[in-house]
């Protein structure tokens, strides 16, 4: 009977009106909730299927909740250097749980990213979850994988406190004056007697250096240690001598090599274009053997034994004095870097600068993040140490996520698989540190929704009440 559908399309009316009034107020409960999205509920008309002659059967309405998952809100800046939000596309991926992570554990996706460190030194945000992302190893680098989760880990920020590494990579950026006069004394310029790492002005001992450039190192322990480039311009033109050298020289044993803290000496050369002659002093090396600083600068690299009591006087090699107490280590020296290295042009002997790897023993004493997601411990001794990379997610169709508990999400089959992407790469967005994205609710539309909701219920209760004295008209018919 027509009455009877009428009596159902309102109660679906009703249905659909309560599931949006539902989601209306969701969102204005939700309006200060950082990373929220709000819903919306769409109508959709449900038609039956009419038998003619029959009269018309209505269907009523259907209600579907529609997810603005991919609505970017506006970022707010705040006072915590690990509240994170996103400018632009992608999520942060997140875990119920910090350690003993296997590919069983549910991994999430929120934009919410009020993170804090908490007692365990993990980065975790208000609702619970904990930040992922792919760690630094120990050379300092940081392996990717788009489509492995299992690579990423719980990002720790209080473990690094109170740690060391020792330097195994240093890159110079100097300039050695091509014109720089050729030292008049430069024939009684000895290695073995009269060397670079000799040389004390208040003593009037050893060869001055036409340059030094001396390099921060820090030894197994965080020990700070310091090594020296010393040059000296020959006779020939694009050639200096020059010796690698521990200061002070009493920090290693020499073993057979030169005393003085001597690691290294020989030949650099430069081309006619004032960059170094790699090339050039390959060559040389194989002509005569012992001539050039390295056989190969592309490779250029030291190393020091472990200190050991039982080889004082006896050590072929150098290595660390034993009363250090210290493990061996290799370090490489990147002279040929295509920004700099070290160069021979006619301009003043300058360092512009050297980087090296490794930390000294220091706090942990605050956290920063780039835009590009890398976290970066700061300690209280200065040096700074990445700790690890927060990887963003992206799907094909991120409005088609499965909502879940704590402001997050969950792959299902409509918003297709995952991509993990480094901030800024692949169309990823960048990360705002000290920001957080606030809800994308609009209080105004979401009260203009409260009134039209409000009539649409009244009218399809209008529905079933005009239905209902149609029916009651209709069984007083028999009285």
């Amino acid at each position: 009977m027509s009455i009877n559908s009428a009596l159902l399309a309102g109660v679906s009316g009703l249905t659909a009106n309560s599931a949006a009034l539902a989601a209306i107020s969701q969102n204005i409960a939700n309006v200060n909730t950082v990373g929220y999205k709000r819903t919306t509920v769409d109508f959709s008309t449900v038609v039956n299927a009419q038998n003619q002659g029959a009269g018309y059967s209505a269907g009523g309405i259907l209600g579907t909740t529609r997810n603005y998952i991919s609505q970017a809100g506006q970022l707010q800046r705040t006072t915590s250097s690990t509240d994170l939000g996103i400018a632009g596309q992608g999520f942060f991926v997140a875990t119920e749980k910090a350690e003993g992570l296997d590919a069983g554990d549910a991994r999430l996706f929120t934009r919410a990213g009020a993170f804090r460190v908490d007692e365990f030194g993990y980065l975790k945000n208000t609702a619970g979850l904990y930040l992922q992302g792919w760690p630094v190893d120990s050379e300092g680098g940081i392996v990717r994988d788009p489509s492995d989760l299992n690579k990423l880990k719980s990002i720790n920020v209080g473990s690094v406190g109170g740690t060391a590494e020792a330097t195994t990579r240093a890159q110079l950026n100097a300039n050695l004056q091509s014109s720089q006069a050729v030292s008049p004394d430069i024939a009684t310029y000895s290695l073995a007697t009269n060397s670079m790492s000799m040389y004390d002005a208040e003593a009037g001992t050893g060869f001055k250096p036409d340059f030094q450039i001396t390099i921060p190192a820090s030894d197994s322990k965080g020990g700070q240690r310091s090594i020296a480039y010393s040059f000296i311009k020959t006779a020939n033109p694009n050639e200096w001598r020059a010796e690698v050298h521990v200061i002070p020289a009493s920090d290693i044993e020499n073993g057979s090599t030169p005393s003085n803290g001597i690691l290294k000496s020989g030949l650099v050369l430069f081309t006619q274009d004032g960059r170094l002659d790699v090339d050039g002093m390959k060559a040389a090396e194989i002509a005569t053997p012992g001539t050039m600083l390295f056989a190969d600068p592309s490779v250029a690299s030291i190393t020091l034994g472990a200190s050991d009591p039982a080889t004082v006087g006896t050590a072929v090699a150098p290595q660390w004095r034993d009363s250090l107490g210290i493990d061996n280590q290799t370090i490489t020296f990147d002279l040929s870097a295509s920004a700099g290295g070290l160069t021979q042009y006619d301009s003043d002997s300058i360092v512009q600068a050297v980087t090296t790897n490794g930390t000294a023993f220091g706090n942990l004493s605050n956290i920063e993040i780039d835009d590009e997601g890398y976290i970066t411990a700061i300690f209280d001794n200065g040096v700074t140490r990445r700790v690890a990379q927060v990887a963003l997610a992206t799907f094909t169709s991120a409005d088609s996520l499965a909502v879940a508990n704590a402001n997050a999400y969950r792959v299902s089959q409509g918003s297709g698989t995952y991509n993990l992407k480094a901030p800024g790469t692949g169309g990823a967005g960048l990360i705002g540190a000290s920001q957080l994205e606030a809800s994308t609710v609009d209080l105004s539309l979401e009260f203009t929704g409260l009134i039209t909701t409000q009539r649409a219920y009244s009218a399809s209760s209008k529905i079933i009440t005009t239905a209902d004295e149609m029916l009651a008209e209709l069984i007083s018919i028999k009285r």
